[in-house]
């Protein structure tokens, strides 16, 4: 396959005069150059339509990550375009509430069956941190129990190796349990008797949920009064226009929301329950910015949309295709040990890994990502499918692939160091 030229010229030039002004250059470590290959991706991208982008060189890609989720019906989707001008002609936030604040939240009630009850924010951090919240308002208890990425606030991040900032008691409220694995949280409630205030958890990520355990997790948690919440901010509107909740028949006391409910404007929500979000009441989440219509107005189309369409279907269609290609691919070339596509068909990830544990796995991500870069596809290991991928656009993606893996097979098999094989410094991890 012919590769495409590339001049990153205007995304160098502006990544120079960021570093002097932007402490570590981005607003979002997902998005900045330690995450791409340096030299074969680019910095900053200007505008998109559907699922393409182009960069600040006019570089043109087919997007995967779609902005790390939030972008379910396309970039610029003419739908959302124009209720969010409609309502930016009347202006974008008041003095007094806005009738959006009750349309968007009614739309969710009647799709989602056990949401009661709605609060707003404008991020993922936002939702999952009143939930925490919420859960010590209910309980009078302290400790999280978590399974999954959640958040930037201290509660969370305490956990993490990047908690410079955070007291470190915050360290002993955070509780981590494994996917799939009862008898880990099981533990986490004998080591902690009525000290756990909340479960939070995705419901899926990179595998599904096995033996009943979404099931489990709630019944274990309410067999010890704590408040059981599922955190949707990925899977929401994605898996199924009620979630995941609906996908896998669950209800749990409380749920967030964030990214695709909006198709990529700032909004998320905290839902469930009444008999549990009424402590709303008396929690102080109030900002200036929690009845901003532009992005209510932008979810209130997002969720008409995902309703009168096939988009959750289309979505499964596509995602199954490509996890099928690639794997398939895979095979074709012996690279099973190496890689594989795992996850559920709305956000399939490519996994990498070496059987002798010599080759860090972001070096050889780093390799595979370079060659797609080259070709024309923006990817950061995730397949977020949207509503406007289209058969085109994965039938030139797993060509792409092809040619990739096959460098990638060729590399593996002339025992040269990766590093050599790459144009540019690797990935780098967001957590050290």
């Amino acid at each position: 396959m012919e590769l495409k030229p590339q001049s990153f010229e205007q995304s160098n030039a502006l990544w120079e005069r960021a570093k002097s002004l932007i402490p570590a250059g981005t607003q979002t470590l997902s998005k900045g150059p330690t995450q791409f290959v340096e030299g074969v991706t680019p910095k900053y991208v200007e505008r998109g339509k559907g699922s393409h982008v182009w960069d600040v060189d006019g570089n043109e890609y087919i997007d995967y990550p779609m902005a790390l989720g939030p972008i379910i019906l396309g970039h610029a989707h003419d739908t959302i375009n124009q209720a969010v001008i409609e309502q930016l002609e009347k202006s974008s936030t008041f003095t007094h509430m806005h009738p959006l604040e009750v349309e968007v939240a009614e739309r969710m009630r009647d799709n989602i069956s056990f949401i009661e009850m709605i609060r707003y924010g404008k991020n993922g951090s936002d939702a999952t941190t009143g939930a925490v919240r919420c859960g010590r308002a209910v309980t009078g208890r302290s400790k999280i129990a978590h399974c999954g990425y959640h958040s930037w606030h201290d509660w969370y991040v305490a956990g993490t190796s990047r908690n410079l900032g955070v007291p470190e008691w915050n360290s002993d409220q955070i509780l981590k349990f494994q996917y799939n694995d009862i008898e880990s949280l099981h533990k986490l409630f004998k080591d902690n008797p009525d000290e756990i205030a909340l479960v939070i958890m995705e419901p899926v990520t990179l595998e599904p949920p096995k033996d009943d355990f979404l099931h489990k997790v709630k019944a274990l948690t309410h067999q010890h009064g704590a408040v059981f919440c599922l955190d949707e901010i990925i899977t929401g509107f994605r898996w199924h226009l009620g979630g995941a909740c609906t996908y896998f028949d669950i209800e749990p006391d409380i749920a967030t929301y964030g990214k695709a409910m909006s198709n990529g404007f700032p909004l998320s929500a905290i839902a469930g329950k009444e008999e549990t979000m009424r402590v709303f009441d008396e929690i102080f989440m109030s900002g200036t910015y929690g009845g901003e219509v532009i992005s209510l107005a932008a979810a209130k189309a997002t969720i008409d949309y995902i309703a009168d369409n096939p988009v959750v279907d289309h979505i499964w269609e596509l995602g199954e295709k490509i996890k099928a290609g690639y794997n398939q691919l895979v095979e074709e070339f012996a690279l099973q040990d190496y890689t594989a596509c795992i996850g559920m068909a709305p956000r399939t990830y490519i996994q990498f890994h070496d059987p002798d544990g010599e080759i860090p796995m972001l070096h050889l991500k780093s390799l595979f990502q370079q060659e797609v870069a080259k070709r024309g596809i923006l990817f950061n290991g995730n397949h977020m499918m949207t509503a406007s991928h289209t058969q085109d656009d994965v039938d030139y993606t797993l060509a792409v692939y092809r040619a990739s893996l096959e460098n990638f097979a060729r590399v593996m098999d002339s025992n040269v160091d990766i590093l050599d094989a790459l144009d540019g410094a690797p990935i780098q991890p967001v957590f050290k």
